[in-house]
């Protein structure tokens, strides 16, 4: 577990080494805080239409912070290719591939150390944005276990998506590359749900059961089903074994 550490602690000090880091957390705290403005000034919109006669009562997690949250998972879609296209791919471009695969380190604790250490940056990218949820505590009075389980759904999701992308990542050589196909390969997955509406009994059963926005909708609604977890646990697991294989497969060649 220790060599595990000390190469996600790398990996972690290698993003914050280059502007990338400091980019891609701007970048997202920028997008976080624009989505934010835009769903509570709809809620403080509809809160003053509620005054009307007739009006029904409203809910600020239902109103702003799942729609928040739903939008922030896209977001991540775009952003989170760009955490793991240099995993590997820049390792072998600049040759430094082959020091690491000749070290005393397992296959599978490169692959470790390399996700932990983008799950690091990623979970930095979410805790960023409590600065926002924090001043709504002080100004009003959300229900904190929706936005608990939202941000876990948020957090698994995105750990789901980078273990498809150092799997990607580990298969070139060049970045731009891994970028992209990471994004072609999250966007697919990500759409599932959309091509299950127009297809048959049996197919729509086996998209659905892949869809990762339909899982996260529960979460985003303070929903927590064993199912769920399971399913993102797997899929991650998943991901990062077929990482170690071609890993593994890198090490042969060499």
């Amino acid at each position: 577990m220790t060599n595990v550490l000390a190469i996600a602690q790398k990996e972690l000090k290698s993003y914050f080494a280059s502007p990338i880091a400091y980019i891609i957390i701007g970048f997202f705290a920028l997008v976080f805080g624009y989505f934010y403005f835009v769903s509570i000034t709809f809620f403080i919109q509809a809160s003053l239409q509620m005054g009307m006669p007739g009006a029904g009562q409203i809910n600020v997690n239902s109103m702003a912070i799942r729609p928040l949250l739903q939008n922030v998972s896209v977001v991540a879609l775009f952003v989170l290719p760009l955490i793991t296209m240099r995993t590997y791919a820049e390792e072998k471009r600049s040759g430094t591939i082959e020091l690491l695969l000749t070290s005393p380190l397992t296959d599978a604790q490169i692959v470790l150390g390399k996700f932990f250490g983008a799950v690091a940056l990623y979970t930095l990218m979410l805790a960023v944005t409590w600065i926002h949820i924090g001043i709504l505590f002080i100004y009003g009075n959300p229900e904190w276990k929706p936005i608990l389980t939202g941000y876990l759904g948020l957090l698994l999701m995105g750990a789901s998506f980078l273990s498809i992308g150092l799997l990607i990542s580990s298969l070139t050589r060049n970045q731009i590359v891994a970028g992209m196909v990471t994004f072609a390969v999250l966007l697919l997955l990500w759409t599932l749900n959309w091509m299950s509406e127009s297809s048959g009994p049996t197919t729509q059963k086996v998209l659905s059961a892949l869809s990762i926005t339909e899982r996260f909708d529960d979460f985003s609604k303070g929903v927590i089903a064993v199912s769920h977890l399971v399913y993102y646990l797997s899929f991650i697991t998943f991901g990062l074994f077929l990482t170690a294989k071609s890993v593994d497969s890198e090490r042969w060649r060499g």
